[in-house]
């Protein structure tokens, strides 16, 4: 047997991490973000939020669906790069957790190619675009009955739920 110490694994300290420059650079982050034809203008902030839309005279000319189609794609767009703006602000801390997790998640998000409008091109048909026209279906919510108050519950007992 030999008394011959074993080498211990070198361990690499990460550079110090400048936390509040980082939330700074966060906290000021706006990515811009245009659809192809010029009619849509936008810009999002580090969470993707929208903060300004801007759209062209060119918009009135469009049929609600393929606006509304136009905005969500220019939105997407933004919101894609701005997580990877973020993520590259965050590197320094590692890439694991929550925060992360949704910024992946945020990169691949596509809303999908718009289904073809029925009937041609052009035309402005119910449901042609990412979002559904339902401004015609509306109708009052069905009224719920009213829950049971805390007295009511507890009267009733221990219960199992099994979701629990």
């Amino acid at each position: 047997m030999t008394d011959k110490a074993q080498p211990k694994p070198s361990k690499k300290v990460p550079a110090k991490v400048d936390r509040a420059a980082i939330v700074k650079s966060l906290q000021e982050l706006s990515v811009e973000a245009g659809s192809p034809d010029g009619t849509v203008s936008l810009a999002v902030n580090t969470d993707g939020v929208m903060t300004r839309l801007a759209l062209s005279a060119g918009a009135a000319k469009l049929p609600p669906s393929q606006l509304a189609d136009l905005v969500l794609r220019t939105y997407a767009q933004a919101q894609r790069e701005s997580a990877k703006r973020s993520a590259e602000l965050l590197a320094p801390m590692g890439n694991a957790g929550y925060v992360t997790d949704r910024l992946r998640w945020r990169l691949k998000f596509d809303p999908g190619p718009a289904p073809a409008a029925p009937g041609g091109e052009g035309k402005d048909k119910r449901g042609s675009g990412v979002l559904r026209d339902r401004s015609g279906s509306w109708r009052e919510p069905e009224k719920r009955a009213e829950p049971e108050s805390d007295d009511e519950f507890y009267e009733k007992g221990v219960r199992f739920d099994p979701s629990w």
